[in-house]
């Protein structure tokens, strides 16, 4: 049984790279017959998303296993993007290695923000997808399911999950919700169309955003963004100051040099809201909001990057803190893991080995027998447990020399030699 993992290094790959080596889900069924063909052997599971791309697989024997290069050369010739442009960062684990990191994956030990939970769904659903594919088999299908259950530990058995290290999560999560206990009845500002926007409104419709003002210089990424959720909708630029009395959650990510927004026109803004509570996440590098925006009245609750960054930093240092436990219950699990993908490898081999040799020797035993019909019973028992001690006596090196190389490794080679050696069928 072999097992391993490609993919592209998302800590060194260029993000363009990375993008056109993803596999969107409209192009999975092609990429699952891709790989059937390629390797009808093997059991494939893809794991593809914003910042991670993956291929597991697996496979009975070893002479199935397409090699790195093989596996790199059906990205290049899927994506149609040249092998040299990413073979350095297109990195292998084979055997517990390559368990191990699904298992590190699936706890989001190895995610850009450590401890976020939405990696173990991803993991959960590429798994689902595979299965829909008719590409998983019995060693992938324990593999991930034994990745699910041990992200499950993680998140348990740790304080790894507890307190947010994004600046979107933090925004949202623990500044927003001090302020308001819901949001399905709030409306929400986005100024700028960048990823923090994004990401922050991703979070925002998480905790149940609907009515959602996208408001940009571009008007077309405006749009593009606003498209992206439901009940999200444009604005043009030159109704902003109206769009600032009327919000209730302001998000500001423009990446312009200098404020757009000054008190003084904050406060004429705010003349029309009726001085109701407001909310200002101001996400620009440099600032979007002057500081002094936020002393308009009681009711403006200002936050800059450097608040949220400050408590993303705290909770991080807290997270770190419990690395250690995570990966002392990943490497438990992929010892139990291998342990019983071994063991599946070796029962067999061991049970036909075993009856093989009792065969004969029962062989034996009858033809000795009927040629010394004058033993009593007494002493054809005490010749039949010799018999039998004498098997067992032979076959305990052996069998013990491939228990130990199951437990310590892969036991390919020596289960391959003993079946050549005692004429085993598969």
């Amino acid at each position: 049984m072999f097992l391993q993992v490609v993919y592209c290094n998302h800590q060194t790959a260029n993000i363009s790279v990375r993008e056109r080596l993803a596999f969107p889900a409209e192009r999975l069924q092609r990429a699952y017959g891709e790989l059937r063909s390629r390797f009808p052997k093997v059991e494939a599971v893809v794991l593809s998303t914003c910042n991670r791309v993956e291929v597991y697989t697996a496979q009975e024997s070893p002479d199935d296993t397409p090699s790195h290069r093989e596996l790199a050369e059906f990205f290049a010739d899927f994506h149609n993007v040249p092998i040299n442009e990413f073979f350095e960062d297109f990195l292998e684990r084979t055997g517990p290695d390559a368990v191990r990191h699904l298992f590190q994956v699936s706890s989001s030990l190895d995610s850009m923000v450590l401890g976020e939970p939405q990696i173990v769904s991803q993991v959960k659903d590429a798994y689902q997808k595979a299965q829909e594919h008719d590409a998983c088999g019995p060693l992938t299908h324990a593999m991930f399911q034994g990745a699910i259950r041990v992200s499950a530990r993680v998140r348990t058995e740790t304080k790894l999950v507890e307190g947010r290290v994004s600046i979107a999560s933090v925004a949202v999560g623990e500044f927003g919700k001090s302020i308001f206990d819901r949001f399905d009845d709030k409306c929400v500002l986005i100024i700028g169309a960048g990823e923090m926007a994004e990401e922050t409104l991703q979070y925002l419709k998480s905790e149940g955003a609907q009515d959602i003002v996208v408001v940009n210089r571009s008007f077309e990424r405006a749009e593009k963004l606003a498209a992206q959720f439901d009940g999200a909708r444009t604005q043009p630029y030159e109704s902003l100051d109206e769009w600032l009395g009327k919000a209730d959650v302001i998000v500001s990510t423009t990446g312009a040099m200098e404020p757009i927004v000054d008190a003084a026109r904050f406060k004429a803004a705010r003349i029309t809201s009726g001085g109701k509570p407001t909310f200002v996440l101001d996400l620009g590098a440099p600032r979007d909001f002057t500081t002094d925006a936020g002393d308009v009245d009681d009711n403006v609750f200002l936050y800059d990057i450097d608040d949220l960054e400050a408590t993303c930093e705290r909770n991080r240092k807290a997270r770190v803190r419990e690395i250690d436990v995570a990966l002392k219950i990943i490497d438990d699990e992929t010892d139990n893991f291998m342990h019983d993908i071994y063991h599946r490898a070796t029962g067999p081999i061991v049970k036909r080995l075993r009856e093989q040799w009792h065969d004969i020797s029962k062989e034996e035993l009858a033809r000795l027998t009927s040629k010394l019909q004058h033993l009593s019973e007494e002493d054809r028992q005490t010749v039949e447990y010799s018999v039998n001690r004498i098997v067992n006596k032979l076959l305990h090196p052996p069998l013990e020399a491939l228990r130990k190389e199951a437990r310590e490794g892969t036991p390919h080679g020596l289960l391959d030699a003993m079946k050549r050696l005692f004429h085993l069928d598969r």
